[in-house]
């Protein structure tokens, strides 16, 4: 079953829709709120452009409520296929501190803070089990069967971290279709040391690869390489814009075809919620590399995107930002980006 409606998308934005449970830095609970890599990155190019689309799969329970508020904030759905049998679409989240996450063992978490664990999270285990599989895809993997010929009208694409399978195959398949600018955020079980001589498969078809400053040093070690080390590597596997996010410390941007560094720090935004943080500035970036074609200019839009969702809860919380304020914060960061 599909989500129906009749919008252009610009944009697209491939991944999870997610039920969250979280523990803040803070010590604040959140309960059952929409959540997902893909409607978090979808919020952060909304912050920029109105046209914004989600292709994802959710199981047959899965809240027509979140999925109506998504429609309602101005998201094109119709690529959110429903499965005929429940699947399980939670995840569990708690932060040690604005920087550590640990999305395990939530019962220890909850008593940690002397609160009760939520029978929903009884039998929770982790949300990205089997993500780092090289055959068969999981029933909520996103797979090429699912990206419709609308596509062919849209500007760019950007995949949130997912199954290893749909990061090698769905690339080619947004190409065939003719989406020009293709983001990738990796996912943390495949960024392993052997799964190295796996990435070029899937960097040949990106613009720009966008993982963490930890998804990267897992993926080098036992090498202890600097970030620009990690950085010049992964462009060489074939993709010529490399982003490695390092949460409050900002970003380090390379240009591998002109052999450019460029350190962008980090909006000093007030944070309560760090969740979808690395997500929305994939967004971010996607539409700022589009509508720009500069790579520092898409890396100043994620940033301010970041900025604005982790100063509250929810995926959607960033489209409720007074107007003005994505230019006045852009226009205030864009001076403090280094070429190194």
């Amino acid at each position: 079953m599909l989500i129906m409606t009749s919008k252009t998308i610009d944009f697209v934005f491939i991944g999870g829709l997610r039920e969250d449970y979280c523990i803040t830095h803070e010590g604040q609970v959140h309960l059952g709120i929409v959540g997902g890599n893909a409607a978090y990155s979808a919020v952060g190019a909304a912050v920029w452009s109105a046209s914004a689309g989600i292709i994802s799969r959710v199981g047959s329970t899965f809240s027509r409520t979140w999925l109506a508020k998504l429609e309602d904030a101005g998201f094109d759905i119709q690529g959110v296929k429903i499965l005929s049998e429940p699947h399980s679409n939670i995840t569990f989240y708690a932060y040690l501190s604005a920087e550590e996450r640990v999305d395990t063992n939530p019962a220890s978490h909850f008593l940690r803070i002397g609160e009760k664990l939520p029978k929903q999270l009884l039998n929770y285990r982790s949300s990205t089990e089997g993500q780092d599989l090289r055959s068969g895809y999981a029933p909520l993997a996103v797979r090429p069967e699912d990206l419709s010929n609308r596509l062919k009208f849209s500007r760019g694409a950007h995949l949130a971290p997912a199954d290893f399978l749909t990061h090698v195959t769905l690339p080619h398949r947004l190409r065939e279709l003719g989406v020009s600018l293709i983001t990738l955020d990796p996912s943390e079980r495949y960024m392993q040391p052997s799964f190295s001589k796996d990435l070029p498969g899937i960097m040949r078809d990106l613009d720009a690869f966008l993982p963490s400053e930890t998804d990267a040093r897992a993926l080098f070690k036992p090498e202890e390489l600097d970030g620009w080390e990690m950085a010049e590597a992964l462009g060489a596997m074939g993709c010529r814009y490399v982003v490695i996010k390092r949460g409050a410390r900002g970003q380090l941007v390379w240009d591998q075809l002109a052999k450019r560094r460029f350190m962008v720090p980090a909006y000093p935004a007030r944070v309560r919620d760090v969740t979808g943080a690395g997500d929305a500035f994939c967004g971010g970036f996607l539409v700022g590399l589009d509508e720009t074609g500069d790579v520092v200019e898409a890396a100043l839009r994620g940033n301010i995107s970041s900025s604005l969702t982790i100063e509250g809860t929810g995926a959607l919380y960033a489209l409720d930002a007074w107007p003005g304020i994505t230019q006045a914060r852009l226009a205030s960061l864009r001076l403090s980006v280094k070429k190194m």
